[in-house]
């Protein structure tokens, strides 16, 4: 397992809702999307996996490739909470890196409705911490956000700032769901869903798909490198024992250990990711993050949004999609959408959202029960 995987072709569909098709046709578009970026056709593709979450048993893969071609190649299908489509792709990168196959294809698909996720779950029983709400995802994070500023003295005001930041970035993506302004005021004066945050500082509940091509070194080089997107590392983690019963979900460990081991894999360490596409399921989340990834030391993420270090133009750019607060967050989807974000940048084709000189990006998605997956993606030389 030596050779290289690249990205050779990816792309997503602007999310929405498209309650007038169906997840087969949101998710065939996409690939077809990725297969034109490629310059190649189904019957050139050898494998395919694909992410969804919604509707795991019922065989999408499949339902995907009977819109664009069946061509007896074998689809395997993936679920992994909101690290499906992630999980999907680097299932598709290990199978090449394993010389199993030279071009595959990587598709993620998600129709959402509203409303809150989460909850007990059947045949859980009664959850220790209480019967109403303290399972939904809200709940989830603004607990996890209200342990940071026990901590370390977080704010109110510094959760909302990440919205304001995401929603300014999501102005500059014509693939996001809202492409809107939203002052601090409106942020934090928004319907109040589960302290600190705010329904401005929610993930957005929307359909969606995007696929990649990943191919081998050599069929890269044979058809073209010049904007083909090096894996530097693809990890993914679930949580380890711990001796402590913990009673809410854990946050934060399987992103610590996945980005251990990302960086190692891949040689580099934080500092030298210059754009990271992660896991804003709530404002608090990116908070988090900012010191689970390593992008700063534990109890300065307050400090590194008030200082703009995260926005367009800052020193280490965050979610410049406008991230999942705006860009929306179908849930098998999400992974490979930050992919091509990242790639997009990494081929200097990110219009007016794109970071100069772009050469290393990071990708970050969590499942909570647990997975995390991270993708350390470079510009191919």
């Amino acid at each position: 397992m030596s050779e290289d995987v690249y990205v050779l072709g990816i792309d997503m569909i602007k999310f929405g809702r498209f309650p007038e098709k169906s997840l087969a046709e949101i998710g065939a578009e996409a690939a077809l999307l990725a297969l034109d970026d490629a310059g190649l056709k189904i019957q050139d593709i050898e494998a395919m996996w694909c992410g969804n979450l919604m509707q795991a048993n019922n065989m999408v893969g499949q339902q995907v490739l009977q819109q664009i071609g069946q061509t007896g190649i074998p689809v395997v299908n993936c679920a992994n909470a909101c690290a499906t489509g992630a999980t999907a792709f680097r299932d598709a990168w290990l199978a090449v890196k394993a010389g199993a196959y030279d071009v595959v294809l990587a598709v993620g698909v998600e129709q959402m409705g509203k409303g809150l996720l989460g909850g007990t779950g059947a045949g859980r029983g009664i959850p220790k911490e209480g019967l109403l709400g303290s399972m939904t995802m809200p709940a989830v994070f603004a607990e996890a956000g209200m342990e940071h500023a026990r901590k370390y003295g977080t704010t109110f005001e510094q959760f909302a700032k990440v919205s304001v930041k995401n929603h300014h970035h999501s102005t500059l993506n014509p693939k996001a769901m809202y492409q809107i302004e939203t002052p601090l005021e409106q942020v934090m004066g928004a319907e109040m869903i589960s302290y600190p945050n705010t329904k401005l500082m929610c993930s957005v509940n929307v359909d969606g798909s995007a696929a990649a091509v990943l191919v081998s070194e050599k069929k890269a080089r044979q058809l073209g490198m010049k904007r083909a997107v090096k894996i530097r590392a693809s990890v993914l983690t679930s949580d380890p024992w711990q001796e402590r019963d913990l009673v809410m979900p854990d946050v934060n460990t399987c992103t610590r250990l996945a980005a251990k081991k990302a960086y190692e894999m891949a040689g580099v360490g934080a500092d030298d990711i210059q754009l990271v596409e992660l896991h804003d399921c709530f404002a608090t989340a990116e908070i988090l993050h900012y010191e689970n990834l390593g992008l700063c030391k534990d109890g300065e993420a307050g400090k590194l949004i008030d200082e703009g270090q995260t926005a367009i133009g800052g020193r280490i750019p965050v979610n410049l999609s406008g991230g999942l607060l705006s860009k929306g967050h179908p849930l098998g989807a999400t992974g490979i959408a930050n992919i091509y974000e990242v790639s997009t940048h990494l081929r200097g084709e990110a219009g007016k959202r794109q970071v100069p000189n772009a050469k290393l990006g990071l990708t970050h998605v969590i499942g909570l029960g647990s997975a995390c997956a991270i993708h350390i993606l470079e510009k191919a030389a």
